[in-house]
This record gives structure tokens, sequence and C-alpha cells, in this order.
């Protein structure tokens, strides 16, 4: 006979992907990397610590303060197996102990060991690299006036990523000022991020918009011969050689030309390829590029190179870069990586990195348990499967988790927490690259689709 409920959960649809993480060996993870430990014996083990703050992102938290959702939640705690969940200050201190030597021991071998659980696609991954602004009030460490379209003249800090095209998944991340360029600290940046993949794997094409339009970059990926595409600035050099292009070749029906040629610029020690997209000025369509003056009625695109495929191509193979935009925006806006601050930079850019974590586990998750719905963004996600009622109650000495018939039941989540339960390695990525590439409409950005 069961006895009197002890507790009510709005996120039961939240177990498949705790018994997830217990099958890929998070737990065990978690406590062999974590580099400090408290004396007290009536601390909250770390390990806990660290699922609670997740677990407070995943359900939709923006700020610490919000980890307060969850304490309550007994039934939750259960799925957990944890009996004490931390409190804010708990949180926000566990994040004070961080130095920039602990994230460095900690949340670098467990990126190396989520990445063994992914499988390379045939022909390796695409790498894109891109950066983005976390707008900061106060009196923040790192935090300053930088580049800020949405609010100029307030201070920011000035993350770079790099994403893994194939699968929505941050390869590497640093939390840098914000008054730092785009561009700056790069090649060590991609040193990093190459040391984290496993051996034997390659990357098919690194890609980069034209804040990353530097020698240094291009010479370090020549030198380990990886294939780029980066959008080149219209320097002096560039535009008077658009000029001098003749043998444009045109493609639907003149609204679109492309060209190739190759130059050095300054301070250059050798010639490098650029492919060169024209692109007629239409009222039915908003031209995307940069119009040069004195060639009226056009925009212009332009890429450097060192692969060596035909201008179409290399088009082509550049337009879904765009997918690196929505995967900032998802964890910028569905699990408020930019929320999460404190005074101590440190602190702060451990945060941003567990939010990152949490990121890429979902993209795991999904490619195992929920391959059969597609790709969907983590707020997607989380009305879709996470939100489900459930009364934590016992039979004789047994904990049991009873689900509402709403939200599906056990109905849907029976088949999730199998599936969940069921983990296989190597993990295939969610979004490999479509066969029919080189036969798709070359002439559009294909966005791709978020968790």
């Amino acid at each position: 006979m069961s006895s009197t409920p002890k507790a009510v959960t709005p996120f039961a649809g939240m177990v498949s992907f705790f018994a997830w993480l217990r099958a890929i060996g998070y737990g065990e993870r978690i406590t062999a990397a974590m580099p400090f430990s408290y004396q007290s014996p009536n601390a909250i083990p770390l390990e806990h610590t660290l699922t609670a703050f997740l677990s407070s992102v995943l359900v939709g938290a923006s700020r610490f303060a919000h980890a307060g959702w969850l304490r309550h939640d007994k039934a939750l705690h259960a799925m957990l197996g944890i009996s004490r969940f931390p409190g804010e200050d708990a949180i926000r201190g566990f994040f004070h102990q961080f130095t920039q030597a602990r994230i460095e021991a900690f949340w670098r071998p467990l990126w190396i060991w989520l990445l063994g659980l992914l499988a390379e696609p045939e022909g390796g991954f695409t790498l894109d690299m891109d950066s983005t602004i976390f707008n900061r009030e106060g009196s923040q460490q790192g935090a300053a006036k930088g580049y800020n379209p949405r609010r100029p003249g307030r201070k920011s800090h000035h993350p770079l990523l790099a994403v893994l095209a194939e699968a929505p998944f941050v390869l590497h991340a640093w939390l840098r000022s914000g008054n730092t360029s785009a561009g700056r600290g790069v090649v060590a940046f991609l040193s990093e991020a190459l040391a984290l993949l496993p051996a034997g794997w390659k990357l098919r094409c690194v890609r980069a918009d034209s804040g990353f339009f530097d020698k240094a970059l291009l010479s370090f990926l020549e030198e380990r011969a990886i294939p780029y595409i980066v959008v080149a600035r219209l320097t002096a050099e560039i535009k008077r050689r658009l000029h001098g292009i003749n043998d444009w070749q045109e493609v639907e029906g003149g609204a679109y030309a492309v060209a190739c040629f190759q130059t050095r610029l300054a301070s250059w020690d050798k010639d490098r390829r650029f492919v060169v997209v024209r692109e007629r000025a239409r009222e039915e369509k908003a031209a995307v590029g940069r119009k040069l003056i004195d060639v009226p009625g056009y925009t212009f695109r332009v890429w450097v190179t060192n692969r060596s495929e035909n201008a179409l191509e290399i088009w082509r193979d550049y337009n879904p870069r765009a997918t690196v935009e929505q995967r900032i925006e998802e964890i910028k806006n569905d699990l408020n990586a930019d929320g999460f601050c404190t005074k101590a930079f440190f602190a702060t850019e451990a945060a941003f990195l567990a939010v990152l974590f949490a990121y890429n586990l979902l993209a795991l998750y999904q490619a195992q348990v929920t391959k059969a719905c597609g790709y969907r963004k983590p707020s997607t996600l989380r009305a879709a499967v996470f939100v489900g009622g459930a009364i934590l109650g016992r039979c004789g000495r047994q904990t049991l988790l009873r689900f509402s018939q709403a939200w599906g039941g056990l109905r849907k989540h029976n088949p999730l927490i199998d599936a969940a339960l069921l983990f296989q390695k190597p993990i295939a990525p969610l979004l490999p690259r479509s066969p029919d590439l080189a036969t798709s409409s070359w002439a559009s950005a294909r966005p791709g689709c978020a968790i």
C-alpha cells in the first residue's frame, strides 16, 4: 500500500535526462575532475551543487537567485539523487572557488570526455568561430566599454566561441573583456580548441567572419593544412582588385555573379586566393554585402580561402555558417548564458562554461534519446519533454514517481527512459551534413535547426 504523496513536480519529464546522465557516467566524471573540495563535513557535495545549477538553467533560470525555484521540489531532488539542494549563495560560492588554473583543470577534461561520446562524421567536422556581446551593469571584473551595437557606450563582456557545424556542440569558449576585438587571441584560442579534439579527428573546414580576417590566423591554418573560408575586409587593395575583375560568371539570370583573384596584401608574405560574389540590388529582395560608391547597383561579398574549389562551391559551403548565429542566440536566449554574472571574472567565466556544458549535454541527449523528433532548441525541448506533472510517493520501501496523464504521461516518457538507459558510444551527430549539399540551392543561407 502506498503512503501519502510527498511532493509534486512540474518537471517530471526530466527523468529521462537524469537517467541518461547516469548512463553516461556523468556523476563519476564530475567528481573525478573537481579541482577543489570543502573541508566542512556539513558541506553539500560539489557535484550536487553543479548539478543543481545545471538543472536550474535547464528549467529556465536566468539568475543565480532563480535556483530557489527548485529548492522545494522534492520530487526533482529524488530524480537527481540529491538530499540537500543548494541555494543561490552556495551555488555562487561554488563558482567563486574557480581560478584560471581551476577552470583549465576542470572544464577541459569534461569537454574532452563529451567529445569522446560523439561520433565523427565522414569527412570531419566544420568549425565555425564567432563572438558575441554580454551586456553588463555595474563594476564586474572584465566588463568594459567596447563594440556594443545594441547598447553603445555600455560595459560588456565579449565571449569568443568555436561551434561544430554538423552537431549543435560548442567545442571551445573564452570569456573576454568587453574592449577586446573579435579576433584578438584567436590563434591561441584555436590552438586550445584543436587540442580538445580526439586523436585522429580532423577539421573539414574552418569558417569565420571578417572579424577574424587576420594574417596570423590564416598562416596558422595553412601551417596545419586546415582548409578555411574567412570573410575578407574590403581594404583599399581588395576594392582596387574588385574594379579590375572582367571575367564574372553570372548565375540566376545575372542576379548574382562570382569571380576569383589572387593578391598579396600589405604585410603578407605571399599571395592568397579570394572569392567574390556580386549581387544586383533589387527592390523585391534585400541584397547582402557591402556597396561600393563607384559601382552603384551592386553589393559585394569577398572571402579569402586556401581551398581550390570553384567560386560557387566556396560560396555554397560558407552559407550554412549562419547556424552559428542561431547557436549563440539559443545559448543567450534559451539558457540565459549572459545572466549569470558575479564580481569576479573567473567565477563568471566558470558559470558561462557551465551553461555551455549544459547546452552540449542537451545536444548529446537529443542525439541519442529524442533523435526521432529532430533537433529542438532548449526552450522547445523544455516545453515538449521536460515539463510534466508527477507526484512523489512510496510503495512499501520503494520510492515511486507517479506521472500525470497530462503532457503525455507514461506512454510518452517510458520510451524516453528506455532509450536513455540504452546508451551506446559513440553518439552519431544529430545534424549530419546533407548528402545533397552539392545540389541544394547555393543562393540562400540554410540556417540549421536549434536544440
